[in-house]
């Protein structure tokens, strides 16, 4: 998710940015936060969604929630759930029981890394990086 690292660095990095919200019509807003809860082998979690409307109700169009892992080079993205409130569909591909144990679901767990590279891609194409510069420089560079 490179877009999504540039964006959270030009907005402080890890440790200051806690949400951003990118306007950029005609497309969904896009929303990336910093989670208060760990992910479940423990790491910082971040959610990155688009959001929608139906009915007044805001709606994930998806949401994807994954661990942060810190690595010599960029972050990178242990996915462990996957929502999308338009379609009613929900997929936690990790996650811990009730006595501590890891419970994984390799294939769905790679399902949801590929569909991060693509939606990156989408990220970029349409432009969310410059909207967020935009929208900064319209507020002096504050958020």
């Amino acid at each position: 998710m490179q877009t999504v690292w540039m964006i959270v660095e030009e907005a402080g990095g890890l440790n200051a940015v806690s949400s951003i919200r990118i306007e950029n019509p005609p497309f969904q807003r896009l929303i990336i936060e910093m989670l208060p809860e760990s992910g479940p082998d423990g790491h910082r979690a971040i959610s990155i969604a688009h959001y929608g409307e139906s009915n007044s109700d805001l709606m994930r169009d998806p949401e994807v929630c994954a661990e942060i892992v810190a690595e010599a080079e960029a972050p990178t993205l242990w996915p462990y759930s996957f929502q999308n409130d338009f379609a009613g569909f929900t997929q936690v591909s990790r996650w811990r029981d009730m006595q501590g144990t890891l419970h994984c679901l390799p294939r769905e767990t790679r399902a949801t890394e590929e569909f991060l590279v693509m939606w990156d891609r989408n990220l970029r194409e349409q432009g969310y990086l410059e909207a967020f510069r935009r929208s900064r420089s319209a507020a002096g560079g504050v958020e």
